[in-house]
C-alpha cells in the first residue's frame, strides 16, 4: 500500500491504548514485506524494527518514533475512510504518523543507511496518562540509541511546511480531581450547611488565581477545569461534588512542585468553609524540551528534502505529549508537520471532525527519510554500547 492507502486503512480501523493489536499486525506485515525483521514490543502492542543492523556495533543509532493509538471519539466525518468502529477515531493524526514512518521505512530499506542504524519505534498508548512511552523505554529499546525524533500533525500549519523549535515545544500535563463532601441541606438555610457548591465555585475561580501568585509566571503554568459535578435539585445543597481539570506547565521545576502545592492550596481555600476534600493529583507527562543539536538536524532535513520555504518556526503548545519521556533519557526533538490545505479549513485535534490534507503525507515521508540520513551523518562515531532489542 502507498502512504495514502496506509493512512486510510489505519483511519478506518482505530484502536485504543494498549489494544492496538490489528494495527500492530498491519505494521509487522508491512515491515516484513520489505524484508525487515520487526519485533512486537513485550507489552503486547507496538513494534520495534532496525534498518541497517549490519553496520559495526560502534556505529551511531538514531530512533524514529510514531504513535499508533486512537481516541475514544465518534468519527463525525463523511468520507470513504471513516472509522468503522463506534466511539473510536484517529482524531489526533496518529494514523498519519504511522503511515509516514512505514512509508519512510520502505525507502530506507531499499537503500539501507551505511553510516549507522535507524530504529523504528511504533509506540502504543500515547493518549493515556502517563503515556505508553515509559513502558516502551522500560523494554530496553533505547539502549545504544544516540538521538530520537518524532513528527506530529499540526493543522495550524499549511501542507508543505514543517515546524521546528528549540527548547520547550509542549507542556507538562497533569490531571486533577477534587472530591468535595459536606453535610448538605436546604438552600433556604445555607448557614446550617457545609456548602459544596459554593466550595466548588471557590476552587474553580480562586485556585488558578492563587497558583498564579505562587509560581513564577515565566513557567507558563495553566490550570483549567473541564468537568464540574454537584447536585441535581435547584433547592437542595448536595452532600458531594467533584471537579476535574488539567494543569499544564512548561518549566520542569514548576512541574515537579505543582502536585504538592495544589493539594496544599485546596486545603487552605476550603478550611474557612469547613468542607472536606480529597485531592487526587495524577502526574502525567513532562514537557517536551527539544535538544538544540537535534532541532538543527531537523532544520537541515527540512531544507534538504523540501527546500528553505518549507522550514517554519512553530509555537509552544500547552498540549501534552509522552514523547517527553524519551527526551528524559536521550537527546532528541519533536517537529510539527503542516496538514492544512492552503486556504483550507483547519480541523482541530482531538475532535471527531479532525481530518488532514493527504498531500502532507508525502511531505512527511520525504522529511523523515532526509532526517534519518542527516542525523546519522552528524552523529558522533565514538564507541557506544552494543544495541539491544530486549
Amino acid at each position: 500500500m502507498d502512504v495514502v492507502a496506509l493512512r486510510r486503512e489505519l483511519h478506518a480501523h482505530p484502536e485504543l491504548a494498549f489494544e492496538e493489536h490489528r494495527t500492530t499486525a498491519l505494521i509487522v506485515g508491512q515491515l516484513r514485506a520489505i524484508g525487515l525483521d520487526p519485533a512486537v514490543l513485550p507489552i503486547g502492542t507496538g513494534v520495534v524494527c532496525d534498518i541497517g543492523v549490519d553496520v559495526a556495533a560502534d556505529g551511531p543509532t538514531i530512533a524514529l518514533r510514531a504513535d499508533i493509538d486512537a481516541l475514544p471519539l465518534t468519527d463525525q466525518k463523511s468520507v470513504p475512510y471513516r472509522s468503522t468502529v463506534d466511539g473510536m477515531c484517529h482524531g489526533c493524526g496518529h494514523d498519519a504518523h504511522t503511515a509516514i514512518l512505514l512509508a519512510a521505512a520502505r525507502e530506507l530499506a531499499a537503500a539501507p543507511p551505511t553510516a549507522g542504524c535507524v530504529r523504528l519505534l511504533f509506540q502504543p498508548a500515547e493518549e493515556t496518562v502517563p503515556g505508553g512511552a515509559p513502558r516502551v523505554i522500560a523494554s530496553g529499546v533505547l539502549e545504544g540509541v544516540d538521538r530520537i525524533f518524532a513528527l506530529h500533525c499540526d493543522p495550524r500549519l499549511e501542507t508543505g511546511t514543517v515546524g521546528v523549535r528549540v527548547g520547550p515545544i509542549t507542556a507538562a500535563c497533569d490531571h486533577i480531581e477534587v472530591t468535595l463532601h459536606g453535610s448538605g441541606g436546604h438552600t433556604a438555610r445555607p448557614h446550617l450547611t457545609q456548602d459544596v457548591v459554593y466550595a466548588a465555585g471557590r476552587l474553580i475561580t480562586d485556585l488558578p488565581g492563587v497558583l498564579s501568585r505562587r509560581v513564577d509566571p515565566r513557567s507558563a503554568l495553566s490550570l483549567v477545569w473541564g468537568s464540574v459535578q454537584a447536585g441535581r435539585a435547584a433547592n437542595a445543597i448536595p452532600m458531594s461534588g467533584r471537579l476535574r481539570g488539567t494543569l499544564r506547565v512548561f518549566d520542569r521545576d514548576a512541574w515537579d512542585a505543582a502536585g504538592p502545592l495544589v493539594e496544599a492550596l485546596v486545603d487552605e481555600l476550603l478550611t474557612p468553609l469547613q468542607v472536606g476534600a480529597e485531592t487526587n493529583y495524577t502526574r502525567g507527562v513532562p514537557p517536551v524540551v527539544n535538544d538544540a543539536e537535534a532541532a538543527e538536524l531537523q532544520r537541515v532535513a527540512v531544507v534538504d528534502a523540501l527546500g528553505p520555504a518549507a522550514l517554519v518556526d512553530t509555537e509552544q503548545s500547552m498540549g501534552g505529549e509522552d514523547f517527553a519521556w524519551y527526551l528524559d533519557t536521550i537527546p532528541g526533538a519533536l517537529a510539527r508537520l503542516g496538514v492544512r490545505a492552503p486556504g483550507g479549513r483547519a480541523f482541530d485535534l482531538h475532535q471527531g471532525t479532525f481530518d488532514l490534507d493527504e498531500a502532507a503525507l508525502g511531505v512527511g515521508v520525504r522529511y523523515t527519510v532526509a532526517l534519518a540520513h542527516a542525523a546519522l551523518a552528524a552523529t558522533s562515531q565514538a564507541q557506544r554500547p552494543a544495541r539491544s532489542m530486549t
